[in-house]
């Protein structure tokens, strides 16, 4: 394993200069370079989700419903507590683009990311332990309010693991490791996968535990990638030399609050984003069981095709930093529209593939039975509008990212509270509670939002970025 962790390059990247048609076939090899192991990993992470969805739906159909309903809960603690984990990225990328030997503040800065973990993790432990009561008060039904209680109580445990891992992968890959987080996914995968069949089902001679043995699976596999990611760090002799828990103890309060001032703002944008689509589940949970488990599949494969922009955007996140550091503004321009250029590419492949085959798509997770029907039917509508806002997703990812990529984090805040909470929401709500349009109401009202928000975010970066 040492031997496959050094052959990375030793060092954060080369960032471009010049310009050009050559300056921009390098950016995107660069981009790319980085960009792979990173779309791997987001597949990978994706995949211990779907492990989770596909084993769940064997079970029983109240078993995904519920576990969609807890995914809920789980995501908004997940989302609150990764913003400065996420700005982890931004703030390294900006020190070794003005200084690449700066270890000391490099290591200040994951110090402080772990520390803003321990800081969020018990109370937001608080609200996976109350979910069953908050998803009632939501005017979720209570079998269903039940089950996702069962799913997320151990999933309190794994919460920091998971936390954690995302400071460690940040800081592995603006180092330019990406394939540290890659290997630790792929053993995660197996260990996930592994854990769900024993857990659910009873294999192995471990007890039968379905929804809860699911939760275990997950927390136990979100524990497995921080230890196993702490294990490749010190086994990777360019991450090792920045020694991240020297001096653990001590304190760093200027770049603490940097942090949380990147932090808060980048949590509250997915935030927008995420609860958006969460609060499409809780409407949707209000037509019934079977609207839910077809909303939960509909969703699984758009957002699959999601982590390949993810990817080239948490790299274009690294790229800008470097040029932003260097105090490059045309390299920061170049690596921001070769992004985009690359992630909508591949998302209009996508586009394509949904709206040709969602039949085919959907019973890959429902046997094509008379029973299943209407859910199948369901999830075809649905992945028809899914097409539909294939490349809007992968824009406004991108730039997004990039704009994190300057440290810019309180307007794109502002863009995704205004795109998706003033414009999508309430399409969402008005044609599918209003018009009475259902699930198809809330799927176009998400295309809308992604439509704005994509238009938005782009416009920034062009702003920014612009000659004066």
């Amino acid at each position: 394993m040492a031997d496959i962790l050094e052959f990375e390059t030793a060092n954060a990247g080369e960032r471009v200069e010049g310009s050009g048609l050559d300056a921009w076939l390098k950016e995107a090899r660069e981009l790319l370079k980085l960009a792979g192991p990173l779309v791997i990993t987001q597949l990978a992470q994706m995949i211990v989700m779907t492990t989770d969805i596909v084993m769940l739906s064997r079970y029983s159909e109240t078993a995904l419903a519920g576990a969609g309903l807890g995914n809920t809960v789980f995501f908004l603690c997940w989302l609150i507590g990764t913003g400065p984990a996420a700005a982890v990225s931004p703030m390294i990328a900006h020190i070794l683009g003005a200084k690449p030997t700066d270890r000391a503040n490099v290591r200040g800065v994951v110090r402080m990311g772990l520390w803003s973990v321990l800081v969020l993790w018990l109370p937001l432990a608080l609200l996976l332990v109350f979910a069953e009561p908050v998803l009632i008060a939501l005017h979720q039904k209570p079998e269903l309010a039940h089950a996702a209680s069962l799913f997320v109580l151990p999933l309190c445990f794994g919460l920091p693991f998971s936390l954690g891992f995302q400071v460690l992968r940040n800081f592995a890959t603006t180092l330019n490791r990406p394939n540290t987080s890659l290997i630790v996914m792929a053993f995660t995968v197996f260990f996930n996968a592994v854990g769900d069949y024993a857990l659910i089902f009873g294999h192995f001679g471990a007890p039968r535990l379905g929804l809860m043995g699911a939760g275990i699976a997950s927390a136990s596999s979100y524990a497995f990638s921080f230890l196993a990611m702490v294990a490749v760090t010190y086994l990777t002799p360019e991450l090792r030399k920045y020694r991240m828990f020297r001096r653990f103890h001590r304190p760093d309060w200027a770049k603490f609050g940097e942090l949380y001032k990147l932090g808060i703002p980048i949590g509250l944008t997915m935030i927008f984003e995420a609860m958006l689509f969460n609060a499409s589940m809780l409407i949707m949970g209000t037509f019934g069981t079977e609207y839910v488990a077809a909303h939960q599949i509909a969703l699984n494969v758009p957002s699959i095709t999601f982590m390949v922009p993810l990817g080239i955007a948490l790299a274009a996140t690294v790229r800008v930093g470097l040029s932003a550091g260097a105090g490059d503004r045309h390299g920061v321009r170049r690596a921001g529209y070769t992004a985009m250029i690359v992630g909508t590419g591949f998302m209009a492949i996508c586009a394509v593939v949904l709206g040709l085959f969602p039949r085919t798509i959907a019973e890959l997770y429902f046997a094509p039975t008379p029973t299943n029907a209407h859910v199948i039917s369901l999830v075809v509508s649905f992945l028809y509008l899914a097409a539909a806002f294939q490349v809007f997703d992968g824009l406004q990812v991108v730039g997004a990212l990039s704009l994190r990529g300057l440290k810019d984090a309180r307007a794109p805040m502002w863009i995704a509270g205004a795109a998706y909470w003033l414009a999508g929401f309430p399409v969402c709500y008005l044609l599918s509670v209003t018009f009475d349009m259902k699930g198809e109401g809330i799927w176009i009202g998400l295309a809308f939002a992604l439509f704005v928000a994509a238009g938005a975010m782009c416009s920034r970066f062009y702003y920014l970025t612009q000659d004066r």
